[in-house]
C-alpha cells in the first residue's frame, strides 16, 4: 500500500472525526440550551420579540463563529441566539413592559389605531420566534407602531383578540370584519384624537410572489385593498392612492398596487366607511420571513409619515 493512499485515507478519516467531533457538540449544545429554556419563566412576547428585531437591526446569522476553536460556521440555529441573547431578552422584557406602564401614565391622545381583522395571520417560522413567538401580523402591527412612535405620532395597536369576539357571537371567520368594526367603533369614542386608521393583512400568495429585493434587501410587497360598496370609496381611494404613489417614487417594485374590489359574494366595505383615512394594507405573504417584513414596514412608516406630514404639520 503507497504511502500517497495512506496518507489520503488519514486525512479523508481526520475530517470524517472533526465532522463528527462538530455534529455531536452541536447537538448536545442544542439539547442542553433547549433543556435550560425550558425550565426559564422567561416567555418572549410579541412586543419583546419586536424590541429585539429593532435592536438587533435585522441582524439574525452570526457568521465566521469559531466552534471548539478550529471550526468555524455559521450558526444559525435559534438556540445559539437565544441561549446568546437570554439575559439581554430578559432585560429587554423587563424594559418593555417599563415602557407600557409609562405609556399609560403618560396621557397622550393617540393619532393612528392599527388593527388586524385577521389577527391570527402568520408569517414564515424563523429562528427565536419558532421557540416561543410565532410571528403574526400582530407582530407587524407593533413594528409600524414603533416606528410611527419614534417619529413622534402617538399609535394604538388593537390587542383585544378578534377571536374571541368572533367566539363569544357565535360567528364564523367570514365575519371578522364585523368583530374589528365593534373594536374600532369602540376605540374612535374612547380617543377621538384618532384620524388614521390601518387595517394590518397579510398576503395569501407564495414566495415568490410576495418578495421583491431592492438594493441588498429583501422585502415583503405591499398590497392595498380598497373596497368599492363603501359610498365614499373615492375619498379612501384618494388617500390610498398618495400612499401608493410615494411607494412607488421611492422603493420601485415594493408595491403590487391597489387592489379594488367588489361586488356579489364579498365585504366590499372592509370598514374604510368609518372614516376617510382608513386603509387595509397587506405585508407579505405566509413564506416571508419576519426580517422581510420588518423591512417593508421601515419603507411604509416612512412614507406614511411623508404623506400625512402636511396634513399633521
Amino acid at each position: 500500500m503507497s504511502q500517497k493512499f495512506i496518507a489520503k485515507n488519514h486525512k479523508k478519516s481526520r475530517r470524517k472525526l472533526k465532522l463528527f467531533v462538530f455534529l455531536f457538540f452541536f447537538l448536545l449544545s442544542i439539547y442542553i440550551t433547549y433543556q435550560y429554556l425550558e425550565q426559564c419563566d422567561f416567555k418572549l412576547t410579541d412586543k419583546v420579540l419586536v424590541k429585539f428585531l429593532l435592536k438587533q437591526e435585522n441582524i439574525y446569522i452570526k457568521e465566521d463563529v469559531s466552534f471548539l476553536g478550529k471550526v468555524k460556521e455559521v450558526v444559525a440555529n435559534p438556540v445559539f441566539l437565544l441561549n446568546q441573547n437570554y439575559k439581554g431578552l430578559v432585560k429587554l422584557e423587563k424594559e418593555v413592559k417599563k415602557e407600557e406602564q409609562e405609556k399609560k401614565e403618560i396621557s397622550k391622545e393617540p393619532l393612528i389605531y392599527i388593527y388586524n381583522s385577521h389577527q391570527t395571520e402568520e408569517y414564515a417560522p424563523s429562528n427565536i420566534a419558532e421557540y416561543s413567538v410565532k410571528p403574526t401580523v400582530l407582530v407587524g402591527s407593533y413594528i409600524l407602531q414603533e416606528r410611527f412612535e419614534d417619529a413622534g405620532l402617538p399609535t394604538l395597536v388593537e390587542e383585544r383578540s378578534i377571536k374571541d369576539l368572533l367566539r363569544a357571537n357565535q360567528w364564523n371567520y367570514n365575519y371578522s370584519y364585523r368583530a374589528s368594526r365593534i373594536y374600532l367603533d369602540d376605540v374612535k369614542k374612547k380617543y377621538p384624537s384618532i384620524r388614521y386608521f390601518i387595517d394590518f393583512h397579510r398576503d395569501s400568495l407564495r414566495y415568490d410572489k410576495t418578495t421583491v429585493t431592492i438594493g441588498e434587501k429583501s422585502y415583503a410587497k405591499l398590497l392595498f385593498l380598497i373596497g368599492l360598496e363603501n359610498p365614499d370609496y373615492e375619498k379612501n381611494l384618494a388617500f390610498t392612492n398618495q400612499l401608493n404613489a410615494k411607494i412607488n417614487e421611492k422603493y420601485p417594485g415594493l408595491s403590487k398596487g391597489i387592489y379594488k374590489k367588489g361586488g356579489e359574494g364579498v365585504n366590499g366595505v372592509y370598514n374604510q366607511d368609518s372614516s376617510e383615512y382608513t386603509i387595509l394594507l397587506e405585508v407579505g405573504g405566509p413564506d416571508n420571513k419576519i426580517t422581510e417584513v420588518l423591512n417593508s414596514v421601515n419603507a411604509f412608516s416612512e412614507v406614511f409619515r411623508e404623506v400625512i406630514g402636511t396634513s399633521e404639520g
